[in-house]
């Protein structure tokens, strides 16, 4: 809903007003800032809530025999006792018990601060409970834990987009692509460019039938834009698909070109459906140069490139990309794959398949 025009009933005068509704701006950031800052306070009371609910309950199953019926019982109690309250059923005290056994009991990196909460600045009460739940529940140690909050935090994810990412197992890909970066780029520069790319890329928001090529996925990854960029990280801007450079009178195209906004710089990515091969590093950084001398500002970073590959092996990567002089990575990627129409009807069924087993079964009783 738009704002309603503003009226102006102190009938000032055109210098006045525009002094006015400046400071009528001020005002709103101010309430805004507010608002959020109440937000995040609320939820913050709610975690501690959480957790101290949690370390109750962990230790009276710790010094009492109430037996297994202690967090229903509970659960009845406080909800008979406070009927407004959400968070009281059964199944939310039981994540507040998993909640401080996971940070709680896992040593000294996460150990509760002054407040009561684990990690002190670190931000689990900066988070919502559905996305502490998601993390708490789904990750296997307090480092791994850190990972998913601190990028929340800094990407905005929602929960969804959290659950997406955990499923993924992002925090064992970010970081891991083969590149040439700590000889090519300055620090620190080179770590965050670094920290942004990651191996394998995950493309299973789409699915393939053999046989394609490299067009067919850089099709598919442009037709899914919002799914490709979301896991290739935030940052990233898409400019084109074989985007064009002429060079010396010849054409070439790029398979796909964006801009890294904190990186300040474009990035160019090649797609091979294929096992890498050291040529294509040196294609890829004819690209790079091209890009540098054609599109790069002089307030931009050097340009960087992404070979996306089916397979590699690291230590042949790393042979190809030790003399190279433009910065460059190298990852694989995964998709959907599946058969392709004429094979479906060839193989059987789930039930032809049981039928089957059913029937030599009882052939050899």
């Amino acid at each position: 809903m738009s704002e309603p025009a503003m009226t102006n009933p102190l009938t000032l005068q055109p210098d006045a007003l525009a002094d006015y509704q400046a400071w009528l701006n001020t005002i709103k950031q101010r309430v805004v800032s507010a608002r959020l800052r109440m937000a995040l306070s609320a939820n913050r009371e709610l975690i501690l809530f959480y957790w101290e609910l949690g370390a109750m309950i962990a230790h009276q199953q710790a010094h009492r025999q109430w037996g297994d019926k202690l967090i229903p019982q509970l659960s009845a109690d406080l909800q008979r006792a406070f009927p407004d309250i959400k968070g009281l059923s059964t199944s939310n005290l039981k994540y507040c018990l998993r909640f401080f056994q996971f940070y709680g009991q896992a040593g000294d990196a996460a150990a509760p601060d002054s407040s009561g909460l684990p990690f002190g600045q670190q931000a689990v009460d900066q988070i919502p409970w559905g996305h502490n739940i998601q993390i708490f529940t789904k990750c296997s140690s307090v480092g791994e834990a850190r990972f998913y909050i601190e990028h929340t935090l800094a990407q905005g994810w929602s929960r969804d987009v959290l659950a997406l990412q955990l499923k993924s197992r992002l925090h064992a890909r970010a970081g891991k692509a083969v590149t040439n970066f700590s000889r090519t780029l300055p620090p620190p520069q080179s770590d965050l460019a670094q920290q942004t790319l990651k191996d394998p890329y995950t493309f299973d928001f789409m699915a393939m039938t053999e046989p394609y090529n490299e067009r067919d996925v850089e099709r598919q990854l442009t037709r899914h834009i919002t799914q490709f960029l979301l896991e290739l990280g935030k940052g990233f801007a898409f400019i084109g698909r074989q985007y064009h450079l002429e060079v010396a009178g010849n054409d070439y195209y790029i398979d796909l070109l964006f801009y890294h906004v904190t990186l300040k710089c474009y990035v160019v990515v090649e797609l091979k459906n294929r096992k890498f091969i050291p040529e294509y590093a040196g294609k890829l950084n004819f690209y790079l140069s091209a890009v540098d001398s054609l599109l790069k500002r002089d307030d931009d970073q050097p340009t960087i490139g992404l070979l996306l590959c089916r397979d590699k092996n690291n230590i042949e990567v790393e042979f190809a990309l030790r003399d190279m002089n433009k910065p460059m990575g190298v990852s694989e990627y995964t998709l959907l794959e599946t058969l392709p129409d004429n094979l479906k009807g060839a193989l059987p069924t789930v039930e032809e398949i049981e039928a089957e087993l059913t029937h030599d079964h009882g052939d050899a009783q």
